[in-house]
């Protein structure tokens, strides 16, 4: 069964550097019909101006994966990390016993567009990590990629949690039929073009659930970008 979660129905809040559109509950937004999916808590997609961000604060026990779409998002944390993520790259930071970070546009011209996502771990009190890699575009286009995995693939970042997060990089015109464990649940998240699955249309900012499905059809319409995540039940 696939059930719709349209980006209009988000929540959202809008600040003179930011814009947040929360597809769960987060913040100030509480909907009890979308607390989370699984493991995976928060997908919340973020434009922040230039120069702008987010403030030294902390996080504990979750696994936070920031998917950069457009611009330069520029992180610091208590590990003594320091980075620069762009499109392209992933980055995990695993907040485990607790960590600090701060998030800020590296651009003073243009806005920076990313997904936030938090997975909750399979254990608490792990220690605190980051890890950061590239996955070309070019690599990528016109099939799922894993870009990160709770399995031990290598290449790709490793997250504290049985599932897998994938990407799709497709052309208009493009297809894919894709097999699915049925005992296990699917979400797909649409972050740019329109594109057809099992039947369903999703457009940008569209979310979707797969419950018991064991195959995945997607017809794209308009090129498109999206990330399926492959999550316990």
């Amino acid at each position: 069964m696939l059930t719709l979660r349209p980006a209009t129905e988000r929540g959202r809040a809008r600040f003179d550097w930011l814009d947040s559109q929360h597809t769960f509950s987060f913040g100030h937004y509480y909907d009890p019909k979308h607390m989370g999916f699984g493991p995976l808590r928060v997908i919340n997609e973020d434009v922040v101006q230039a120069g702008k961000g987010f403030a030294r604060h902390g996080h504990s026990n979750m696994e936070i994966i920031s998917y950069v779409i457009a611009g330069a998002l520029e992180h610091r944390d208590s590990l003594g990390t320091g980075s620069v993520i762009r499109p392209g790259d992933v980055q995990r930071m695993r907040a485990g016993t607790g960590i600090e970070h701060s998030e800020f546009n590296g651009s003073s011209t243009e806005t920076v567009h990313f997904l936030q996502i938090w997975v909750q771990p399979d254990r608490l009190g792990l220690e605190p990590g980051y890890a950061q890699l590239a996955f070309p575009h070019e690599a990528r286009q016109n099939q799922l990629t894993l870009l990160a995995s709770g399995f031990g693939e290598t290449d790709v970042i490793e997250v504290r949690q049985s599932m897998r997060l994938y990407s799709g990089l497709f052309d208009a015109g493009q297809s894919l039929t894709q097999p699915l464990d049925p005992a296990r649940g699917h979400w797909l998240q649409v972050i740019r073009g329109r594109i057809q699955v099992n039947g369903t249309t999703l457009n940008a900012g569209d979310g979707a659930t797969l419950v018991s499905e064991s195959t995945l059809s997607l017809d794209v319409i308009d090129s498109t970008e999206f990330l399926l995540f492959d999550l316990p039940a």
